[in-house]
């Protein structure tokens, strides 16, 4: 298979409480960890760039289902919430995806949430590694 683009990050300092920077200088992001690990709290943090980076990712795998069965859509959103778990072999993480269909039914909508789950490259990387629910948002 052909790469057709490698995406590039260096990570500095301290991990969680260092810096990101992608070779193109487009990201250029100072991390912390979370409050709620004990961190300070004042940047950004893994979890929400792997959130961005999957809500964004499976909103284009839902837009190229949605043209391939000629369905125009309007309003549509993707939310991921990754969860960072700590349990005695140590952390891990789940991800709940809800998508918002406005003017779809709910079977339409479904089976649209479903093809995209199908098709995303970042579904297709932590298949089988990562719990992942996929949530239709109430209509």
């Amino acid at each position: 298979m052909a790469v057709v683009y490698t995406a590039e990050v260096t990570s500095t300092g301290d991990g969680r409480n260092g810096a990101v920077r992608s070779s193109d200088g487009l990201l250029d992001l100072p991390l912390s960890s979370p409050k709620a690990v004990g961190g300070s709290g004042t940047a950004t943090n893994p979890e929400q760039l792997f959130a961005a980076g999957y809500a964004a990712c499976f909103h284009s795998a839902l837009r190229v289902s949605a043209r391939e069965s000629r369905l125009a859509l309007t309003d549509d959103t993707v939310v991921a919430e990754v969860a960072l778990h700590k349990e005695e072999s140590g952390f891990h993480l789940s991800v709940v995806l809800t998508v918002e269909l406005p003017g779809l039914d709910a079977d339409e909508a479904r089976r649209l949430a479903d093809a995209a789950h199908g098709r995303c490259p970042y579904s297709k990387a932590i298949r089988g590694n990562v719990e992942v629910r996929v949530n239709l948002a109430a209509a």
